[in-house]
């Protein structure tokens, strides 16, 4: 698969809610981090850590939104293995029947196929608020934060 075949199955899976296929698009050593993620960007090296990430979020989304991605753009790189998509994550929030969107820009490494790194920045307020989580955020964001070993 090309790069960007291997990230609109990503997203679409994601979607579909097919969480047992997506560990197969990543290698068995990756590096998929979430760099804005006000939760803590904690990096996914493995497909193991990606199947339980994935695993975890199963029935409580799929039970409060719908959603599929639209508005995708996929840019090509001078590099053939890395390609930068912006994409929104369009949808419904079932409860109430209220539309959202989410943007989102991911940047993937694929080789052979397989995701072997990703960048993966999400509009986290907009999916939070699409899923009726802005308290458990806001509480998050009133923690401190750990201090950064410097590298």
């Amino acid at each position: 698969m090309t790069p960007e075949q291997t990230f609109l199955r990503l997203v679409h899976g994601v979607a579909d809610r097919d969480l047992e296929a997506l560990p197969a698009l990543y290698a068995e050593q990756t590096d998929v981090r979430h760099p804005m993620s006000p939760y803590g960007d904690q990096p996914l090296l493995t497909r193991d850590a990606l199947r339980e990430h994935f695993n975890g979020r199963g029935p409580a989304v799929a039970e409060v939104v719908r959603f599929q991605p639209d508005a995708i753009r996929v840019h090509q790189t001078q590099d053939p293995e890395v390609i930068v998509a912006e994409f929104d994550y369009a949808g419904t929030v079932i409860a109430t029947g209220e539309s959202f969107r989410v943007p989102c820009v991911f940047v993937l490494r694929v080789r052979d196929g397989e995701i072997v790194e990703s960048r993966d920045y999400i509009d986290h307020v907009a999916m939070a608020r699409a899923r009726g989580q802005l308290d458990q955020l806001i509480a998050v964001l009133r923690e401190p934060v750990p201090a950064r070993s410097a590298s």
